[in-house]
């Protein structure tokens, strides 16, 4: 039954975006080694999420990324080289899989002991998600295979940090550092451009149930850092969860959020009384890059400037192409607008972030 429980929780937090059985994987101790002068110098020795102690003896050359972001963050700061397995599945066809192992089962998403024993990794890189599966890492243990389990993402800070974490536990650190500059580096542009704008209410419907996030979300982090008020937020909701659609008229947002897997907000019907429904006042984000906690979080937050101040976004993209890099194109055709990720440093090759962490309240739409 503790198995079938582990499986069920890994699905429902790992197909799509936010959720309140995430929340629950933020009970381990936050006490991963995640020092801003980070250096790949081994033997490495850090308390991972778990709260144990772990040691990577010298420079992996082999690495299982066991859940679609997992992959993500190592590719993002090109350690693709080491990857030897990972899940393989409509949910990292942005990333060049090649001859990989796929070490899921046929969900794309639920990690095989087996297939992971077998390749014998120097390390395996897991995301806070794999707490809820003892079963499997209890395995992995007992196989002498290194597991390191992620922090649990609830600011832009902490997806800072688990890139560079992931960088450690792969042997590339300065491509994480690259990465965070990076993205520093965007955010800065994006924080002076929104100085003095007026913030509007916003709401993100991200399901039919009234799944959203307020506080302790970096979610949250995304919609403030784009210039909006988050209504969940307002209203004291704190990490992922659900909100009555009765709150969020009452509330009334200028603006509502969603992601783009639907071709218009999913709670439409509900809120049609609103201002953001009746002016159509409505965003489409990437469902990848809103919600997996790695640096296309950047690209969620200026979709959202894009859509909100478009003359403000103007300024940020001459901006960009001032500096060489390109903007997060027009409109929101965000397949497309993501697809030149190799502006990333670290990208070895063009991907989307994928989505890890999810919302049970989710499951049956990607289904």
């Amino acid at each position: 039954m503790r198995q079938q429980l582990a499986v069920l929780v890994v699905l429902l937090v790992t197909l799509s975006a936010i959720g309140p059985a995430v929340a629950g994987a933020t009970t381990a101790p936050n006490a991963a080694v995640q020092e801003s002068d980070a250096q790949c110098e081994y033997p490495l020795t850090m308390t991972d999420a778990t709260g144990e102690e772990v040691t990577i003896e010298s420079e992996p050359e082999s690495v299982v990324t066991l859940y679609p972001g997992d992959a993500q963050l190592a590719y993002s700061i090109g350690a693709e080289g080491k990857v030897v397995g990972m899940p393989v599945s409509e949910y990292t066809e942005s990333l060049d899989a090649g001859d990989r192992t796929d070490i899921t089962g046929d969900d794309g998403v639920t990690p095989v002991a087996e297939e992971i024993v077998a390749l014998n990794p120097d390390v395996v890189l897991a995301a806070n998600i794999a707490t809820f599966n003892e079963d499997l890492l209890e395995t992995l243990d007992d196989a002498g295979i290194t597991v390191v389990v992620l922090d649990t993402a609830t600011s832009l800070d902490d997806v800072r940090e688990n890139v560079r974490v992931t960088g450690q536990v792969t042997g590339e650190c300065d491509g994480a550092e690259e990465t965070i500059d990076w993205m520093n580096e965007r955010l800065e542009i994006y924080e002076d451009a929104l100085e003095n704008e007026s913030e509007p209410l916003a709401y993100y419907d991200g399901g039919e149930n009234g799944d959203t996030h307020g506080t302790e979300t970096f979610q949250h982090e995304v919609m403030t850092t784009a210039g909006l008020t988050n209504l969940a937020a307002s209203v004291g909701q704190t990490g992922w969860g659900q909100m009555n659609a009765e709150v969020v008229v009452d509330e009334d947002p200028e603006w509502i959020v969603y992601p783009d897997r639907t071709a218009e907000p999913p709670s439409a019907d509900s809120l049609e009384e609103t201002t953001a429904i009746t002016e159509g006042n409505v965003v489409a984000v990437d469902d990848n890059a809103m919600s997996q906690p790695g640096p296309n979080v950047v690209y969620a937050i200026e979709t959202i400037i894009e859509q909100v101040y478009p003359e403000v976004y103007a300024e940020i993209e001459a901006e960009l192409e001032a500096s060489g890099e390109p903007g997060n194109g027009s409109g929101n055709d965000t397949d497309e607008d993501q697809s030149d990720d190799s502006a990333i440093p670290g990208f070895g090759v063009p991907v989307a972030l994928v989505a890890l962490l999810a919302t049970a309240g989710f499951v049956a739409r990607r289904r």
